[in-house]
């Protein structure tokens, strides 16, 4: 019996979908990688005479001439760089099968036809701290300072299900983002902005659907249909076992609550993206830029899988499904793996699953620069890969741009460091001169073959994966946590025996380092929060609550009922964050990851 079956025929209650978990088993996917992978060998042009006859006539004599040891040159996917790319190094039908046009299957230069002519990327700066209080007032300075769209951090109790007043909450409230404990938080976040003209992003997970719910109800008090709302919330759950590790109950139990929001959203909410697949943290993690591309569009085909089974039309709800990439420091690595993001996704949707819609085959993405290139040491460094990493997101064709903060591995962004990260994308679209052609590095011998070459190794990844029972039983395993682990340690130890450098931390080190100021989240905002919420309790309809949170249960209980408008209910009625994920941790428990080794 699967891990899968199992968990779901030894569940005391009856509180998951038999079908849709017997349907979303992987089935005879493997022979389709195989396909894409024979396909892309018999591609391959062979052996490259015009390099190996430069290489013998002019580079080998040139190196011995100048004692020239020549290094190995790697990426961090492990690829093995040479000097120099040529048309031999492409397929040669690939500008025809695997470039084409912008706007054009396999929407490897780009998904629009005009991309950054036509519109500019969002500037989504990442905010969140404090109270609301705080949030509102950062959103609303940013907005000033000419943010197009809005992203809210929570902080860990609010990650995790907690209300502030929770004792595990202590000393966390408003530290890595703004708490958010019941619906009148979010009424306060977002007093004065026009939830209708605006988009925002959520990173929330575990509690994903409350959070969604929270702002579907303070549009409806503000008198906007929800139709109307757009933005994004992250709720991608298999990214949370594999790297950040905010999870509340068992995969199967998180998966049954996205199912749910993703049949309500699609009904009722046609301009939210209610999954934003996230490699970023997987990243973060340690991940390699190949692990980051392969690992997130395995969990994407995963989700399209579930919004199959729940009975959707894949032309309904495809679009709906946004990624979220990091923009990692190696320029070329980050652009062609985006690049890569965008035909792999369409081609497998077009060859495994049929489709043909332009607006499904088009994979959308927000990208963040990267957090683990940041620097405590000399921090003002941090701007200058910031913007190298800023610019291969745009060139590599994202929608959406987060810029890290220079002050960040210190602590959340001050309102300075802040202001010059929104700069740094504003300097970028307006004065760089890189928006004014689409892909303007495409036909580069060189990012073309690395563009393949992620393409290629991808699909390995996906064999592997298959052969492992799907993405689920992977993660389950501990497969993708070894695979990043061992990443991540490679390159620690590079970094310690100096074979790679960070400029300050261990190459080109200031022996007095100069303290900078950083923002500093009070206690007080722990103690305002705990107030508020007193006083939320202290003035609701009790008996209201508790009818909520039991139809609530009822519905966690049953098969087939969607939970979600339940749990707008319940948040309409001023139930808590906590309170709500009580519900679900009393009907299909808590789960802890194994140990692997």
């Amino acid at each position: 019996m699967s891990i899968l079956r199992e968990f779901y025929h030894n569940a005391t209650d009856n509180v998951l979908n038999r079908r849709l978990i017997n349907d979303i088993m992987p089935t005879k996917t493997k022979s389709f990688w195989q396909k894409k992978l024979e396909e892309i060998e018999r591609s391959k042009s062979g052996t490259n005479a015009d390099y190996d006859s430069w290489k013998k006539r002019t580079l080998d004599p040139w190196n011995e001439k100048t004692h020239f040891s020549p290094a190995e040159y790697t990426n961090s996917s492990g690829f093995d760089l040479k000097e120099i790319y040529t048309s031999k190094d492409i397929p040669n039908d690939y500008e025809k099968k695997r470039l084409g046009m912008p706007g054009e299957y396999p929407f490897t230069r780009g998904i629009y036809p005009n991309m950054y002519r036509g519109k500019r990327w969002t500037m989504r700066m990442f905010s969140g701290f404090g109270t609301p209080e705080d949030t509102n007032h950062r959103l609303r300075y940013l907005i000033k300072h000419g943010e197009t769209g809005l992203s809210i951090a929570f902080d860990m109790p609010t990650l995790y299900g907690y209300d502030c007043t929770n004792e595990r909450a202590e000393g966390e409230v408003g530290k890595c983002g703004v708490n958010v404990s019941s619906l009148k938080d979010m009424e306060v976040i977002f007093k004065g902005i026009d939830l209708s003209k605006v988009s925002t992003s959520m990173t929330i997970n575990a509690p994903a659907a409350v959070l969604t719910a929270m702002y579907a109800v303070v549009a409806q008090k503000k008198n906007i249909p929800i139709e109307m709302l757009a933005g994004t919330v992250q709720a991608d759950i298999l990214k949370e076992y594999i790297a950040q590790k905010e999870w509340i109950y068992p995969p199967e139990a998180h998966i049954r609550l996205i199912r749910d929001m993703m049949v309500f959203c699609t009904n009722n909410m046609p301009k939210w993206n209610y999954i934003s697949i996230s490699g970023y943290h997987i990243r973060e993690a340690g991940a390699s830029a190949l692990q980051e591309l392969a690992f997130t569009l395995a969990d994407g085909f995963f989700y399209v899988d579930l919004g199959l089974q729940a009975g959707l039309e894949i032309k309904r709800f495809a679009p709906r499904l946004s990624f979220f990439f990091n923009s990692s420091i190696n320029f070329f690595e980050e652009i062609a793996k985006l690049r890569a993001a965008r035909r792999i996704w369409a081609e497998v949707l077009k060859e495994k699953y049929g489709v043909t819609d332009k607006r499904s085959l088009g994979l959308k993405f927000h990208t963040q620069t990267s957090g683990y290139t940041l620097t405590w040491q000399q921090p003002l460094n941090n701007i200058v890969r910031t913007t190298i990493e800023g610019m291969a997101a745009v060139l590599g064709g994202t929608q959406s741009l987060h810029t890290n903060s220079y002050d960040e591995a210190w602590a959340l962004p001050s309102e300075d460091a802040v202001k010059v990260a929104l700069r740094t994308q504003q300097i970028i679209s307006e004065e760089s001169g890189i928006p004014d052609v689409i892909d303007p590095l495409g036909g580069s011998y060189y990012l073309e073959w690395l563009t393949d070459k992620m393409v290629e190794e991808t699909y390995r990844y996906f064999e592997q994966i298959d052969r492992l029972g799907g993405i689920l039983e992977a993660v389950k395993k501990g497969y993708i946590q070894k695979e990043i682990a061992a990443t991540s340690y490679k390159r620690q130890i590079r970094l310690e025996q100096g074979k790679e450098t960070m400029v300050g931390a261990n190459k080109y080190v200031d022996e007095d380092e100069k303290p900078i100021s950083i923002l500093r989240i009070s206690r007080k905002a722990e103690k305002a929060q705990v107030a508020r919420l007193k006083s939320v309790k202290s003035k609701r309809n009790e008996l209201h609550v508790q009818k909520t949170l039991l139809d609530l249960e009822n519905a966690m209980r049953t098969e087939n009922e969607n939970t979600f408008p339940y749990i707008m209910k319940a948040v309409e009625a001023y139930a808590t964050l906590e309170e709500i994920s009580n519900v679900g941790r009393k009907v299909f428990g808590e789960w802890k990851e194994p140990i692997i080794v």
